[in-house]
């Protein structure tokens, strides 16, 4: 199990100390943007791949046995985190590369950015979970807590970046919107409009959820669905 605390220590590592800090702005101011950013794309890659293996190598310690009997509550919750993750990849993204524009706009968050500003990390949370509840072993504590760590740490360490570098506009966006999932919309900072979800997208979310689930022992070799 050695090389698994490593691998999740470094891969935890490079976001929290790296991506969200001070050191980030030093670094850029160094090197520039695009030679940080394809830097840190790298160290990124090398410390998922690491998990992977350090995961497929870890033997296997059994802390409790699958819980059999609540598959269904498990595939019900994965298919509300495809919909946070897959309208968050159609939806335009104050958060994303790029998004710093939408700042400014009268409407700044839409879609599913008024439920969480960070969806893609919510149903990533969802997703981690999940797979730890449902997966009894050590390793894959280990492996999907790194994932739990990540997305619930995440949006904090992107909101102090966006905050020191954007200033006033991503104040209002914060009063806005929500980290978590419907805190805003429950105080009253923001609304549901489910129109603006759009059906087509939500329609992609559960027919990817779907293939995901149909293919699961295939890529995986754990089978989610009883038929």
């Amino acid at each position: 199990m050695t090389e698994m605390y490593l691998a999740a220590a470094f891969f935890l590592a490079i976001h929290f100390l790296i991506s969200g800090s001070r050191l980030r702005d030093r670094l850029v101011a160094l090197l520039g943007e695009k030679v940080y950013m394809a830097g840190f794309s790298l160290a990124s890659i090398a410390g998922l791949v690491w998990l992977i293996l350090a995961y497929r190598r870890a033997p296997l310690l059994v802390l409790w046995e699958p819980i059999e009997g609540f598959r269904w509550l498990a595939l019900a919750v994965m298919l509300l985190a495809f919909v946070f993750v897959v309208l968050a990849m159609m939806t335009p993204n104050a958060t994303a590369i790029g998004g710093e524009a939408l700042l400014a706009s009268d409407r700044p968050a839409v879609g599913i950015m008024r439920v969480s500003r960070h969806p893609f990390l919510m149903g990533c949370a969802l997703w981690s979970a999940t797979h730890m509840v449902f997966n009894g072993d050590l390793a894959a504590q280990v492996f999907f807590g790194t994932f739990l760590l990540l997305s619930l740490g995440g949006p904090f360490s992107i909101d102090h970046k966006l905050r020191r570098a954007l200033g006033e506009h991503w104040r209002r966006y914060q009063q806005l919107t929500s980290v978590f999932p419907f805190v805003a919309i429950l105080q009253k900072r923001n609304s549901l409009r489910v129109g603006e979800l759009g059906y087509g997208r939500l329609l992609a979310a559960c027919l990817v959820c779907a293939l995901f689930a149909y293919f699961h022992q295939r890529l995986f070799g754990a089978a989610v669905i009883l038929f």
